[in-house]
């Protein structure tokens, strides 16, 4: 049975930033430190998933008065393909419920170098209880589209959730997209 929790012990943090190095590459990644001080502050949670002993991935969040972002998500190479990454998807959106969860995923363009990747991504997401949605835009000059499970967000209330819940710099750096692509 899935468990997750908020990681105290050494090894869990260890276990945590390892996954986040080598599941995000650099240029998506913020600085930890970021993301443990908006934990400290209340704003975000990081958790751990196991099954029993074992070690399955991590998640983080942004999290707003009605509306909680799924900030990362990743499970341990080893154990995917096995349904963990379902299950952990579906315990958040089941712990978060009360508000409403989002994510955003990159556009699953047909023509992308990673076109195969996006297009999975996004069917995982789906089975595991996600909706798309028809926001779309370029976060930090990547084209991007949410996802959302119990709320719904348009593109200025998107803006907003950052701009009131991470700053002004991220809510800077959200552009429409324009309807060329």
């Amino acid at each position: 049975m899935i468990d997750f929790y908020s990681p105290t012990r050494i090894l869990d943090r260890l276990r945590l930033r390892i996954l986040y190095r080598t599941a995000f590459p650099r240029s998506e990644r913020k600085p930890f430190s970021i993301i443990r001080k908006m934990q400290r502050e209340g704003r975000s949670d990081v958790w751990c998933f196991r099954d029993g002993a074992t070690f399955l991935g991590l998640a983080t969040t942004i999290n707003g008065d009605d509306k909680v972002l799924i900030d990362y998500f990743a499970v341990a190479r080893r154990m995917r393909g096995r349904g963990h990454g379902g299950e952990m998807l579906r315990a958040l959106i089941e712990h978060y419920s009360p508000r409403g969860v989002f994510l955003e995923i990159e556009i699953p363009y047909p023509d992308a170098k990673n076109a195969e990747e996006r297009r999975r991504r996004k069917s995982f997401y789906i089975s595991a209880g996600m909706t798309p949605t028809e926001t779309r835009f370029s976060l930090f000059g990547v084209d991007m589209e949410l996802m959302c499970s119990g709320c719904e967000l348009d593109f200025d209330e998107y803006r907003r959730f950052y701009l009131e819940n991470y700053g002004k710099f991220a809510y800077d750096h959200i552009k429409p997209l324009s309807d060329s692509k």
